[in-house]
């Protein structure tokens, strides 16, 4: 009996390891975890071509389970095709998203992501270039046509933030684009933020909470980015921030901050030359 009673212990371990497997995590700390799943938005931060900060979406995905995941990088229609089956082929997938021709890192470093919560409903939030190029020549509320008024863009930035964009994007463009492109820059940003939260809000309104957010730092920021619109649009829904850094490097404010070692990469201003 005693042996029986060890057999059965041993095989309840077994089937409970990949249960523990997929809800541990070593590379976020429990505290971040709790308050993550305390959330019905949960937006997670990202260098685009950081394979750590990859990972650590990946395993908060697999811990949140969430019922909708918005992606940054996929658009609508994109999104919609995507199913377990898909996610499952990773050229097929390439394909059915066109990821090459969007220009984004390797699609390899985003499979754990796709591969965390296999079933949830995907939400694509990547603004056309069409629409990229309206803001850009009419401005963030004309390019996102009747909604703008209520995601605040028909409303000109204060002075000081206004100036603020301006020298950052400035510094994100090495310092080569012509003055005037700048603002231009800004209104694409704003278009980008306000599509992202409107995806956000629409996850939240199909599928429900919890709704997980891929999308870059700049994008997930509190002070400017998402939490911005949905503040303004549906007050009451709990938003946890996460950003994630590079050596401690990171612009904004955020919930809280995984660091993580930089990406080998070339250096971007090269392309300005």
């Amino acid at each position: 009996m005693r042996y029986a009673f060890v057999w059965l212990a041993a095989v309840a371990v077994i089937l409970a390891a990949p249960f523990r497997a997929a809800f541990a995590s070593d590379l976020i700390p429990q505290d971040i975890l709790d308050r993550m799943k305390q959330s019905d938005v949960v937006i997670l931060g990202e260098f685009h071509d950081n394979a750590r900060h990859h990972q650590i979406q990946a395993e908060a995905v697999r811990a949140l389970q969430p019922k909708a995941v918005v992606w940054e990088m996929l658009t609508a229609e994109g999104a919609a095709r995507v199913n377990r089956n898909l996610i499952s082929d990773e050229q097929k997938l390439a394909i059915e998203l066109k990821w090459e021709e969007l220009g984004w890192p390797p699609l390899e470093m985003y499979l754990d992501i796709f591969r965390a919560a296999p079933d949830a409903p995907l939400h694509g939030a990547l603004v056309p270039r069409a629409a990229a190029h309206s803001a850009m020549e009419r401005g963030a509320a004309v390019a996102l046509g009747a909604d703008a008024a209520r995601y605040g863009l028909t409303v000109p930035l204060p002075p000081e933030e206004q100036a603020a964009r301006i020298a950052d994007q400035y510094a994100a463009h090495c310092e080569a684009l012509p003055e005037e492109m700048l603002p231009q820059m800004v209104e694409v940003q704003r278009l980008r933020d306000a599509v992202l939260a409107r995806a956000t809000i629409e996850a939240l309104a199909d599928d429900g909470a919890p709704v997980v957010v891929i999308t870059g730092n700049g994008h997930a920021r509190k002070d400017r980015g998402i939490p911005v619109y949905l503040a303004r649009r549906q007050p009451g829904v709990r938003v946890f921030v996460l950003g994630q850094s590079e050596d401690g490097r990171i612009d904004g404010e955020f919930d809280a901050v995984i660091d993580s070692p930089p990406a080998e990469r070339e250096d971007p201003c090269k392309a300005f030359e």
